[in-house]
C-alpha cells in the first residue's frame, strides 16, 4: 500500500480537521484593489494637490489650463510641480483618500467646496487654512477668475502669502 492510495472515510476526515482549514475571517480584501487609481495631470514633485471640478473635461478646458499654468509660472512653478485631480472624472473621491494618494503640503480647490470631498474642516474662499500641517484653499472655478479681474487679484494675494513670505531673520 502506498502513499498516493490512501482513501479517508468521511467520518475521519470529520474528526481529522475539526476546524476549518482555511480561516475565512482572518482574510482581509486590499480596498485599493477595489478602488479605481486617482488620474491626475502632473508629477506631484512639490506636493501640491489642486483638485477641480470638470466633467465635461479629461482635465481642464485650454483656455483655464492656459490660465492654471501661468499662475504657477507666476509661483515660479510648473505643471510637473503639482498634481491635477478632476473629480468630475475621478468619481466618489474623498478627503481621506486624496491625503493618502498625494500627501500634499498645499490643497488648492478651484470651484470645489470642501463639503463635497468630506473634508473635516469648512473654510471660506479665498481663506489660507492651516490644518494637519498643511494648507488649503478654495477658490472660486478657473472659468470664473478668468473673467473677473477683482476675484484674481484676491487670488493671487493669498498665492503671495503662501509663495513668497517674508524671511523671518
Amino acid at each position: 500500500m502506498s502513499l498516493d492510495n490512501i482513501h479517508l472515510s468521511p467520518f475521519l476526515v470529520q474528526h481529522l480537521y475539526k476546524h476549518s482549514i482555511v480561516e475565512l475571517d482572518t482574510i482581509k480584501q486590499n480596498p485599493k484593489l477595489d478602488t479605481p487609481p486617482v488620474s491626475f495631470l502632473g508629477r506631484n514633485e512639490k506636493r501640491i494637490l489642486i483638485a477641480v471640478n470638470e466633467p465635461d473635461n479629461a482635465f481642464l478646458p485650454d483656455l483655464d489650463l492656459n490660465l492654471l499654468t501661468g499662475i504657477l509660472t507666476a509661483c515660479n512653478l510648473s505643471l510637473a510641480d503639482v498634481a491635477l485631480v478632476n473629480l468630475g472624472k475621478n468619481k466618489n473621491l474623498e478627503f481621506n483618500s486624496l491625503m493618502e494618494e498625494f500627501s500634499p503640503v498645499l490643497v488648492i480647490l478651484f470651484g470645489v467646496e470642501p463639503i463635497q470631498l468630506s473634508f473635516p474642516l469648512h473654510f471660506p474662499n479665498y481663506q489660507l487654512q492651516q490644518y494637519n500641517h498643511q494648507t488649503y484653499l478654495s477658490v472660486p472655478s478657473l472659468n470664473i477668475l478668468a473673467n473677473d479681474n477683482a476675484q484674481k487679484k484676491i487670488f493671487w494675494l493669498c498665492l503671495q502669502q503662501h509663495f513668497f513670505k517674508p524671511d523671518l531673520k
